[in-house]
């Protein structure tokens, strides 16, 4: 039952990004913000996870809360996001956002703690849970991208809406575990950045996961600009993610072979083919060819990276772990390079994806000392 209960958390969250990530940016332009503004109010998002996630995620360490801090998180958010309907300009745009993403990213560290406490303790597959975020991503961009076609671009502030209720009703059914409070005096973030293997992680998995700037903020426009419909765009979207689902499927079987650090560096030198080709054309097959290869620069990464807390850092200190992971990759990382991105993309366009290449094959040099270095790391190091 727990392990159902976590994945329709997943599907509601998803379908909620499933929105939000291809067209969010089309709600902006449609608010008349250029390339560059638009860059600097999806930066903003990351920026405040970088801050808030850890901060909120110490609070639940220390009093072995899970579900009643993400269902207040999830209620705040969903009030704050109601509050875009009635903005139109660039900085009340930019408050709006990092108050809604303060509160909306925040819960997800808290659900993936909540999430590795059942696959410890009930052998649940983290995988499969997590599979049904990327089904409804799937359906919510193609489904998106039908809706939007030939309609106000105001369609995707009411669906995004909808699909913040619903996570909501979602969140209260969430297991009710109670975890070990942290009871030590120190800072919990302060205790994870004295682990070396984990630090070289987060810097690893950062570097992958933010290359990937370019394509969630800007593929969409730049295939709209090619003359791509809404409903092609959504399609490449969601094959991306068809991978990614593969994956999770299959990922107790890879994870007996492949170890989670393996797994990083593998998403890296994928993402080094993925933005290579994507940067030197706008050929369909070949974007149809390096969207597949999301399901390796995003998916494994992102298991590489939920696993290997999992197996090294113990029950209390998970949700800041998890935090800091969020805060550092999908948070500061991320948030610069997004920034980065919209002047790049404002001034050469795709070829803004050769950058996140290079960014992708430091990656792999990171990953492979993680690796040979510390090979086995002990559990709860």
């Amino acid at each position: 039952m727990n392990p159902t209960r976590l994945a329709l958390y997943y599907a509601a969250y998803f379908a909620v990004i499933g929105i939000l990530m291809p067209f969010w940016p089309i709600w902006l332009e449609g608010k008349g913000l250029d390339a560059i503004e638009i860059g600097f109010i999806l930066a903003s998002a990351p920026f405040v996870r970088a801050i808030g996630s850890p901060l909120i995620a110490q609070v639940a360490d220390r009093r072995g809360l899970r579900r009643p801090i993400i269902i207040m998180l999830t209620a705040s958010a969903t009030i704050s996001f109601a509050v875009f309907n009635y903005i139109d300009d660039f900085w009340p745009i930019v408050i709006v956002t990092i108050l809604f993403f303060m509160l909306f990213s925040a819960s997800q560290p808290l659900a993936e703690s909540l999430t590795m406490h059942v696959v410890r303790n009930e052998g649940a597959n983290y995988g499969r849970m997590r599979l049904w975020g990327s089904v409804t991503f799937i359906l919510a961009a193609v489904g998106g991208g039908y809706i939007l076609e030939g309609r106000s671009v105001n369609i995707i502030f009411y669906l995004s809406l909808f699909g913040l209720w619903i996570l909501f009703v979602t969140c209260i059914f969430l297991p009710k575990f109670r975890f070990p409070a942290d009871a030590d005096k120190g800072y919990p973030i302060l205790k994870l950045l004295k682990i070396k293997p984990f630090v070289w992680m987060l810097i690893a998995a950062a570097l992958i996961q933010s290359s990937h700037a370019v394509v969630y903020s800007f593929s969409t426009i730049h295939w709209k600009s090619i003359g791509f419909s809404e409903s092609l765009i959504g399609i490449l979207w969601a094959e991306g993610v068809v991978a990614e689902i593969i994956l999770f499927q299959y990922s107790g079987f890879v994870l007996k072979r492949i170890s989670p650090t393996m797994l990083i560096v593998i998403a890296a030198a994928a993402g080094i083919i993925r933005w290579s080709i994507m940067g030197y054309t706008d050929f369909l097959p070949a974007l149809i060819f390096a969207q597949g290869l999301h399901g390796l620069t995003f998916g494994a990464a992102h298991l590489g990276a939920i696993h290997y807390i999992s197996e090294t850092i113990p029950p209390n200190l998970s949700a800041t772990a998890q935090s800091l992971l969020s805060a550092v990759v999908m948070g500061l990382a991320i948030g610069l390079t997004t920034m980065i991105s919209g002047v790049l993309y404002s001034s050469v366009g795709s070829l803004a994806y050769f950058s996140m290449a290079g960014m992708a094959f430091i990656s792999v040099i990171v990953g492979l000392v993680l690796y040979l270095k510390y090979k086995k790391p002990s559990q709860y190091v």
